[in-house]
C-alpha cells in the first residue's frame, strides 16, 4: 500500500509554501488510494513556537486535509534515535567529532573526515558523524528525473547528532519514515540536497529507500522561498477557500469556476480525482502569479 506523509516542524504556523507541500503529498497519496500520515517534527526546541503544533493540525482540518491514524511526534522517538546511534558507535559506523563549523569552513567548507580515526571519548562538545560508505550523488525524482547532488557533499561524513545533543534532521526523518512504513516522500524542492544523505542512510541500514517527489518552491518578490525564517504570512483559517484555490493553481490544476464555487471538501475531492504528475510545473522555483498579500 502507498503511504505518504506531511511532516512540518512546529516553528510557526503553516504558510503558503507549507500548504503546497501538504496538498501535494495529500493528493499524491489519496489519488493512489493510499494512507496519508501527519508527523510533527519537534526535535529542535530552540526553534519551536509554543502552540504551533496544535495550530498546524487545526489548519489542516480547516483545509479539509484529514490524516490517517494518530499524529506522530518526533519528541516521542528520541530513544529510538539514540539506540541506533549507540549501535553505530559500537560498530564503528559512526564516530565522535570535535570539529567546529569555523574549522570546517577554514578547511574549504566540506568536512574532510578529520576525526574519523581519533577515537575520541564521549564529550558534551562532540557531535556524532556517520561514516559515509554509500555516497549518493544523484537520484531519480518522480517528476524531474535524475537530480544531481554536489560530489563533495555526497562524500561527507555527515552529522547525525549535533554538538548540543539534539538529533539531526536526516537521521530522525529516515528512521521515522521506516518506522511508519512510508513508501514515498513528497516535499518541497528545498530538500533536494538532503535527499542524497537520506538515501545513503537507507543503504547503511540495509533498507530499500522510499521514492521521492519534489514540488516547486513558492518564492517571494526577492527570489527567496516562502518560509517561516523569511516571515511568510500564515495562511487564513477563517476563509481558507481563496488560499486553497491559489495553491491548487500553483500545483498546475485548471480550476474552473464551477469547481471554485463548491465547498472545500468537494474541491479537495475533485483535486484527488484530477491529480496528475504531468500537470506539475517543471521549474523548481516559482513566483506565484498573484500578489504576496494573497499568500
Amino acid at each position: 500500500m502507498y503511504i505518504g506523509r506531511f511532516a512540518p516542524s512546529p516553528s510557526g504556523p503553516l504558510h503558503f509554501g507549507s500548504l503546497i507541500a501538504a496538498l501535494g503529498s495529500y493528493f499524491q497519496a489519496r489519488s493512489q488510494n493510499g494512507r496519508w500520515l501527519v508527523r510533527i517534527e519537534d526535535i529542535d526546541p530552540p526553534r519551536e513556537v509554543e502552540g504551533a503544533a496544535e495550530l498546524i493540525l487545526k489548519t489542516l482540518q480547516a483545509y479539509q486535509l484529514h490524516w490517517d491514524g494518530e499524529v506522530l511526534y518526533q519528541s516521542q522517538r528520541l530513544n529510538a534515535y539514540q539506540t541506533q546511534i549507540d549501535h553505530w558507535l559500537a560498530s564503528g559506523q559512526a564516530y565522535l567529532c570535535e570539529c567546529t563549523r569555523k574549522q570546517i569552513k577554514a578547511a574549504g567548507g566540506f568536512y574532510q573526515g578529520t576525526c574519523r580515526d581519533k577515537q575520541l571519548n564521549a564529550s558534551d562538545s562532540c557531535a556524532v558523524r556517520l561514516t559515509m560508505d554509500y555516497p549518493v550523488s544523484s537520484f531519480i525524482d518522480e517528476k524531474h528525473g535524475q537530480l544531481d547532488i554536489p560530489e563533495q557533499l555526497a562524500q561527507e561524513d555527515f552529522i547525525i547528532k549535533r554538538r548540543d545533543g539534539l538529533f539531526a534532521y536526516n537521521l530522525a526523518v529516515v528512521l521515522d519514515d521506516i518506522y511508519q512504513g512510508v513508501t514515498e516522500v513528497v516535499r518541497g524542492a528545498d530538500l533536494i540536497e538532503p535527499t542524497g544523505r537520506q538515501i545513503s542512510l537507507y543503504k547503511t541500514l540495509g533498507v530499500e529507500p522510499v521514492t521521492y517527489l519534489h514540488l516547486p518552491l513558492a518564492i517571494d518578490d526577492n527570489g527567496n522561498k516562502l518560509s517561516k525564517q523569511n516571515h511568510a504570512t500564515a495562511i487564513d483559517l477563517d476563509n481558507p477557500k481563496p488560499t486553497l484555490l491559489n495553491a491548487m493553481r500553483f500545483l498546475g490544476f485548471d480550476v474552473e469556476t464551477e469547481i471554485a464555487t463548491k465547498e472545500i471538501a468537494d474541491i479537495i475531492q475533485w483535486g484527488v480525482e484530477n491529480w496528475r504528475l504531468s500537470q506539475l510545473p517543471k521549474q523548481l522555483k516559482i513566483k506565484p502569479p498573484f500578489s504576496n498579500d494573497a499568500l
